[in-house]
């Protein structure tokens, strides 16, 4: 299986990438991992809704260049499904066993995403009603790709 990250923004602090490399190489004996960044829009202070909405469509227009119809979208969102591990794992597992051979995981930047890839995507997932900062967003979801690779091949995992 292909996992694709699709993702606004670099990651500039050492322990964030730190732990991205960790969760890379674990997850590099259960599937062929690519983590794709995009540039993200400066968001000014003083930015009222309709900047926002222009900085959300810019950021989804380079988003979308990376989308496959042949893949199945995820999409990062706050008020998306909630899953404990094991669901998140079964889901992964039925997206295989359903012949699908591609996730693309969407997480957009401070702003989040565009109504257009949220609409566009299979499956719209929150972590937490909690807000977390895009870049510690990008590990907890390796964390939770890399449980549910262990979920899936019974492995032990923490609980």
């Amino acid at each position: 299986m292909k996992i694709t990250i699709l993702c606004v923004g670099k990651i500039k602090e050492k322990f964030f990438r730190g732990a991205i490399e960790e969760y890379t190489k674990r997850l590099s004996r259960y599937c062929k991992l690519e983590i794709i960044e995009v540039a993200d829009e400066k968001t000014p202070d003083d930015a009222g809704v309709g900047m926002e909405r222009i900085i959300l469509e810019k950021e989804g227009e380079r988003l979308k260049k990376h989308l496959r119809d042949d893949a199945f979208v995820c999409a990062l969102a706050i008020d998306g499904k909630q899953m404990d591990s094991v669901e998140f794992a079964a889901k992964i597992e039925a997206i295989g066993t359903g012949g699908g051979s591609h996730i693309i995981f969407l997480i957009g930047g401070s702003l989040g995403l565009s109504d257009g890839l949220r609409k566009r995507a299979d499956l719209n997932l929150s972590f937490s009603a909690m807000t977390f900062p895009h870049q510690l967003m990008r590990v907890i979801l390796l964390e939770q790709i890399y449980r549910g690779f262990r979920i899936i091949h019974h492995e032990p995992y923490h609980k």
